[in-house]
């Protein structure tokens, strides 16, 4: 009898729950991967992170068949396909058990109950294991058994967890006979042809260097250096993250490790607490549903009268907003597929509170870009500078994207680079070149919105709400 994995968003085989599990069975061990193009846009993949997947796909397909496991390629539209053709594919097999790793998104998790289901129905067991969080999914509760909704009292109990269990890697499988020839995905789905250069190297080895080399040149200073765009000072691990080339524990174990062999203890811890909050944002997805259904964390604020997004949106959207910080960190997501963690925040808070434009608009717009969009990250994101979510910035505390810009790109570099019409400006005009009625160099728009009015309007809107 066969043992099929089933992959989606865990693409390794070192420290996979599915596969290991699957392997301490005797007898044949098959993959598949399933090919969801009409899903994938319904979920604003961007054409970045779906060519990454496949090129990830086709590195785990060459990976798994020097184990001697052949990985097939399923071809389908939307999950609601891919449920008859893995079902078609298990019969044929003979298969006797699926294994997977859970996935916690709403449409996700319906698809697999509903496999389940139909499975159950041919007498074939269905496996499923908890991979996405370094502690499993539901285990950091409070002491009345409840999900956290603050990050710093779940942080503590997630730390504690970890010094009690001390969690462990899975080891790749033994291989199970000689190699067998790779399948490999050969065409880009129509809509997802047009991508940005690849912002990392594809596969498992190439991840694997990318954290080693993070940890031991830029581990110490993250917690100095993380902040400045200019500065390539962050992991870029997030796309190996956001598709499961990585696992979080291996990004966990490899710190502690780092922190043990001496260093600026400071900046690993900071790096650290930084899988807290992906763990954080999932366990929140996994809790609440709603917040993978278009829906505010915080209920009340489903009430807020949001801007028609109009001019304003296309603006943000293309960096041309007069505010260089947000153009160039827009201009930088745009052409790169990628953009800098607290650039995200200065942009996202710029739309919600400057512009009072709807944060879902602003989370469909990053999705659609990102390179390593991840939907309880993303979603999480947002929802914090909208002052809509969990641990979300108070209403009242809104970023002033100058001073931010003044604060973390001091001399301009970051700007200039993006921005090439500020490129002559000195370093204190380039941050608000109309400021003090200051000449605007040609092609560069004006501030589409008053800073301190439009600050003001957002707090009042958000007091309307308790009256």
């Amino acid at each position: 009898m066969t043992q099929l994995v089933w992959f989606r968003n865990d693409l390794r085989i070192a420290d996979n729950p599915a596969l290991t599990a699957a392997c301490e069975n005797p007898g044949t061990v098959r993959a598949c991967f399933i090919l969801t193009p009409d899903q994938w846009q319904e979920h604003d993949w961007s054409p970045a992170r779906v060519q990454i997947v496949i090129a990830h796909a086709n590195a785990l397909s060459g990976e798994l068949a020097r184990l001697g496991i052949p990985l097939s390629f399923i071809q389908a539209e939307r999950f609601e396909d891919s449920l008859r053709k893995l079902q078609n594919h298990c019969t044929e097999l003979g298969v006797e058990t699926l294994h997977f790793n859970e996935e916690y998104g709403v449409n996700e998790r319906r698809r697999d109950k509903t496999i389940k289901r139909r499975l159950d129905d041919l007498n074939i067991r269905v496996c499923k294991y908890r991979d996405q969080t370094v502690a499993p999914v539901g285990e950091i509760l409070t002491q009345q058994h409840e999900p956290y909704s603050v990050f710093t009292p779940f942080s503590r109990r997630w730390r504690s967890w970890i010094d009690e269990t001390r969690p462990g890697l899975l080891p790749v499988p033994k291989a199970r006979g000689g190699a067998v020839i790779p399948e490999k995905i050969d065409t880009i789905p129509d809509a997802f042809r047009n991508a940005p250069p690849p912002l990392v190297p594809t596969g498992e080895h190439a991840a694997h260097d990318q954290l080693e080399r993070f940890l031991e040149e830029r581990g110490g200073d993250y917690k100095a250096q993380r902040d400045f765009p200019a500065i390539d000072g962050t992991s870029q691990l997030s796309p190996y993250l956001a598709n499961g080339v990585l696992s979080g524990r291996q990004c966990l174990l490899a710190a502690q490790q780092a922190q043990g062999m001496g260093g600026n203890q400071e900046g690993l811890v900071t790096w650290i607490n930084e899988i807290a909050w992906r763990d954080f944002y999932i366990n929140i997805l996994y809790h609440y549903p709603r917040t993978s259904m278009h829906r505010a964390f915080k209920p009340e604020t489903e009430a807020l009268a949001w801007n028609p997004p109009g001019e304003p949106f296309e603006a943000w959207k293309t960096g041309n907003t007069g505010v260089p910080i947000v153009d160039a960190a827009m201009r930088q997501l745009n052409q790169t597929g990628w953009m800098h963690n607290r650039l995200r925040m200065i942009t996202a808070m710029y739309l919600t509170k400057n512009l009072f434009i709807d944060w879902r608009l602003g989370e469909a717009w990053f999705m659609s870009r990102l390179v390593d969009g991840f939907l309880a990250s993303n979603n999480g994101g947002w929802q914090w500078s909208a002052s809509t979510g969990t641990d979300a910035a108070p209403y009242f505390r809104v970023f002033n994207p100058v001073t931010q810009s003044e604060r973390f790109d001091p001399d301009g570099d970051f700007i200039r680079h993006w921005v090439p019409e500020l490129a002559r400006l000195d370093n204190k005009r380039i941050h608000d070149p109309g400021a003090k009625g200051g000449v605007i160099p040609k092609g560069y728009p004006r501030q589409i919105v008053d800073l301190k009015e439009s600050r003001k309007d957002a707090i009042a809107r958000f007091q309307a709400l308790k009256n």
